[in-house]
């Protein structure tokens, strides 16, 4: 249970608080009692020196200043200088009546306020001059001076640091209460989520694939859920596509497997005659699972890197002529118009021209397939930013919005039928794909149900 992050969480928040209390409460005990008693000191200083001056005052000089000395130490008593007010401490004056002494205007000591200085002795000016300058109508007239040492506290100042001591004992208490309630809360807000995420983890593991975390913030365990969530659902989409693509691929194999086997099997029982005819439906069927095959060996090439490719410098509206002259006959006998609209110089492109022209191969027939007669089919090309841009477009049936983003996917076909009757694989818009993404440059559609199909090929210029 320790090892939970709750409860490192909460420990984290308890150490910290208890350390800061712990380190301030030591700092201000180890400190209070000296500044307590200097704050005193003080006090009595600021009110001996106006007595020594009203004294020096009153008689002109020093002389006798020994004999009054314990007069006006007396007078520091807080009772007889305010006494209309409270004392801040009782204060016994005879406890520190040894911590001051007097100097003249010559630095001679005439009380002494240490052992090691008896009276008469002449201070120098270093010493003197951390003594406090007592000045009668604004002439220095002597020095008054403190001894280095600090005094013993009385009882009530005593009392007053007890007092003091137990009040932050009670605030390191408080903080440490404090801390425990907002590291418990803070735990439990961060841990929910992280909680949430591991239990949805574990089912993805466990086969679960499309599990959905509620994200409740927009910091970074939010942004965390997002993308687990969008991980998710592309995990579970791949999943999907796998599955699909294996039945298409299994559907693709069996139908020419069984047309050939159905005719290998009537031939060798003697129920059909071989014949020039019956030979060639098998040399079709043959060519197709040739062709199936070979498609699916260059999205795997293509995959991993490995497409054989011999780049070259070309003109591309050269190729869009040369692919327009191939298909030239197939589009009249189909009625549909086959153009090339493009500017008379466009950027060279570094290509290899054979997958080029199967680019165009796979876009062209399938244009052709959903063109009717009467319909257009433009091939162009521009440039612009160092990229140029080929297109084929096409006057056909147009392709649903919902359909469109998956149209480059491996074995996705438009026809919910699924009928291979056509000779359609469901991998030509993959190669295309596939092969752009080679030469480094990247395809995308528009399209419009019942308004055409464009197909948008970019490539780097090249360098020369």
């Amino acid at each position: 249970m320790t090892r939970s992050l709750a409860w490192k969480l909460v420990l984290a928040f308890a150490l910290v608080a208890f350390t800061s209390a712990t380190l301030v409460s030591a700092f201000v005990r180890l400190t209070s009692a000296d500044r307590l008693a200097r704050l005193i000191i003080d006090q009595q200083r600021s009110r001996l020196e106006q007595a020594l001056a009203d004294y020096y005052r009153a008689h002109g000089s020093w002389d006798g200043v020994q004999g009054h000395w314990r007069t006006l130490l007396t007078q520091l008593e807080p009772g007889e200088v305010n006494p209309g007010g409270p004392a801040p401490f009782d204060f016994n004056p005879r406890d520190r009546r040894s911590l001051f002494g007097l100097a003249d205007a010559n630095g001679v000591l005439l009380v002494s306020p240490d052992r090691d200085w008896p009276p008469g002795t002449r201070l120098s000016r270093v010493q003197l001059r951390a003594g406090t300058p007592i000045l009668v109508d604004g002439q220095q007239v002597g020095t008054l001076l403190v001894a280095a040492r600090t005094p013993g506290l009385n009882a009530a100042e005593t009392l007053f640091l007890q007092r003091t001591n137990r009040a932050l004992l009670l605030a390191t208490a408080g903080a440490l209460v404090v801390a425990l309630l907002v590291g418990a809360l803070l735990a439990r807000t961060l841990t929910r989520p992280l909680q949430a995420l591991t239990s949805a983890a574990q089912k993805i593991a466990q086969g679960q694939l499309e599990q959905q975390v509620e994200v409740n913030s927009q910091d970074e365990i939010g942004e965390l859920a997002a993308a687990f969530n969008r991980m998710s659902q592309e995990v579970a989409r791949s999943h999907r596509v796998r599955r699909q693509m294996t039945a298409d691929i299994a559907h693709d194999l069996r139908t020419p497997l069984t047309v050939i086997g159905g005719y290998v099997e009537s031939m060798r029982d003697g129920v059909l005659q071989p014949t020039p005819e019956r030979f060639a439906i098998l040399y079709a069927e043959i060519e197709r699972l040739q062709r199936l095959v070979g498609d699916l060996r260059m999205l795997s090439q293509a995959d991993a890197g490995e497409l054989p490719l011999n780049p070259q410098v070309i003109d591309p509206r050269q190729i869009l002529e040369r692919a327009a002259q191939v298909f030239q006959h197939r589009a009249d006998q189909q009625q549909i118009t086959l153009a090339v609209q493009a500017g008379a110089v466009l950027p060279p492109i570094r290509v290899d021209e054979a997958r080029l022209m199967q680019v165009f191969d796979n876009l062209i027939s399938n244009a052709l397939r959903y063109t009717p007669p009467g319909g257009q089919i433009t091939l162009g090309g521009q440039a612009a930013g160092g990229k140029v841009t080929l297109f084929v477009r096409d006057t056909g049936s147009g392709i649903s919005a919902e359909e469109l983003p998956f149209i480059f996917n491996r074995f996705h076909r438009g026809d919910p039928s699924r009928h291979s009757g056509t000779g359609e694989s469901g991998l030509g818009l993959a190669i295309v794909r596939a092969l752009v993404e080679a030469h480094q440059g990247r395809v995308w559609a528009e399209s419009r149900e019942g308004a055409g199909t464009t197909i948008w090929m970019e490539f780097p210029g090249a360098k020369t």
